[in-house]
């Protein structure tokens, strides 16, 4: 796993995320071992949610014609 300081892309996430979800499933995993993978998955699942979050607020946005970018609206 990456350290802190190495900041994982939204899919390696959500693929370690969908690992340590199987393992967990699987009922084979110590209890020490199924709570810090628990804690994991959490931190995981925090980092996908951010990343998601970031990604629709800027989805949000829209660049008006003199390069400026404002929160996008639908005008009726």
């Amino acid at each position: 796993m990456a350290n802190k300081k190495e900041e994982l892309s939204f899919e390696e996430s959500l693929k370690n995320l969908e690992t340590i979800v199987k393992d967990l499933e699987t009922g084979n995993v110590a209890l020490d071992d199924a709570i810090n993978k628990f804690t994991e998955a959490m931190n995981l699942a925090k980092n996908c949610n951010e990343k998601l979050t970031n990604a629709e607020e800027n989805i949000n946005k829209i660049l008006k014609e003199n390069g400026k970018l404002e929160d996008f609206s639908i005008e009726q």
